[in-house]
C-alpha cells in the first residue's frame, strides 16, 4: 500500500486545513517545489497536490506550482481541485501530471466525467469527499444530497483510475481514519481505493491496510508536517505488515 504525502495549494504556498474550512489554515512553505523534493527524496512514488483555491473557483489557480512541482520531481503526482472542463484535463496530463481527481465534477457534470475517461482511461479519480455520507462539492463548501455510496454505485463501468475516499470531519484533526465507512466503500468499489483524512500514525496506515488488497494507498497531510509521522519510518511499518 502507498503512502501518499499531500501538498495542498492555497494562494501559491503549502498548507493544511482543519476539516477543509479555508479561514482555517496553517502555511508550512512557500517553496512549493522544495516541499515535493523532500517528499521525493523521502522516498515517495506518487505525491497528491490539490489546488484549494481552484476547487471553490472552479478553474485552476495554482497551476504555476503544480508546473513546477512537475519540473522538479521525477515521480508520479496526481492533482486535484477545480478540475471542470477537458481543456483543464488536457492542460494538466499534457504538463505531465500523472493522474487527475474529479470530485465535483463527478456529481454535477457527468458527461464531462465520462469524456474524460474515454478519453483517458484509468487516469481519471473519483474524488469522494463525504460529510456525514453526503457528497461535498465546491471544495467542500456545499454539501449535496448523494450519498457517497449511491454515487460510487452510478459510477461502475466507468474507465477511472481509482477512487479517494476522504471524511471530511476527519480530515488535518489527527484522530484517526472513519475505517466504518472506508470499509464499506471498499466493499462497494470495483475500482482500487485510496484512504484520505485523519490519518496520523503507523497503527492508522496499518488499520488501513489491512481492508485489503484493494486498497492502493493512503493519503497524508498533516500528521506529516506537523512531525507526528515520519515518512521513512511509516514505508518501513508497511513494508514489514
Amino acid at each position: 500500500m502507498l503512502v501518499i504525502p499531500a501538498i495542498d495549494l492555497k494562494d501559491g504556498r503549502c498548507v493544511r486545513l482543519r476539516q477543509g474550512d479555508m479561514a482555517a489554515e496553517t502555511v508550512y512553505s512557500d517553496d512549493v517545489p522544495a516541499v515535493a523534493r523532500q517528499w521525493q527524496q523521502a522516498g515517495a512514488s506518487l505525491i497528491h497536490v490539490v489546488d484549494l483555491n481552484g476547487a471553490v473557483d472552479g478553474e485552476p489557480r495554482n497551476l504555476p506550482q503544480i508546473e513546477a512541482i512537475i519540473r522538479t520531481v521525477t515521480v508520479k503526482v496526481q492533482v486535484g481541485g477545480g478540475i471542470r472542463s477537458i481543456e483543464t484535463v488536457r492542460r494538466y496530463l499534457g504538463a505531465g501530471v500523472t493522474r487527475l481527481v474529479l470530485g465535483t465534477a463527478a456529481l454535477t457534470d457527468r458527461s464531462f466525467l465520462e469524456k474524460a475517461c474515454l478519453e483517458f482511461p484509468h487516469q481519471i479519480l473519483l474524488g469522494l469527499d463525504a460529510r456525514d455520507g453526503k457528497v461535498a462539492v465546491r471544495g467542500w463548501t456545499a454539501v449535496s444530497e448523494t450519498k457517497a455510496t449511491d454515487l460510487l454505485g452510478q459510477l461502475e463501468g466507468h474507465a477511472l483510475g481509482a477512487v479517494i475516499y476522504t471524511d471530511i470531519a476527519r480530515d488535518g484533526m489527527l484522530g484517526g481514519p472513519n475505517l466504518t465507512a472506508l470499509r464499506e466503500v471498499v466493499e462497494l468499489s470495483s475500482f482500487p481505493v485510496i484512504a484520505s483524512g485523519g490519518i496520523s500514525r503507523v497503527e492508522d496506515l496499518k488499520a488501513v491496510q489491512a481492508l485489503g488488497h484493494q486498497v492502493e494507498g493512503a493519503i497524508v497531510g498533516k500528521a506529516l508536517y506537523d512531525g507526528k509521522l515520519d515518512y521513512r519510518v511509516a514505508l518501513a511499518a508497511l513494508g514489514e505488515a
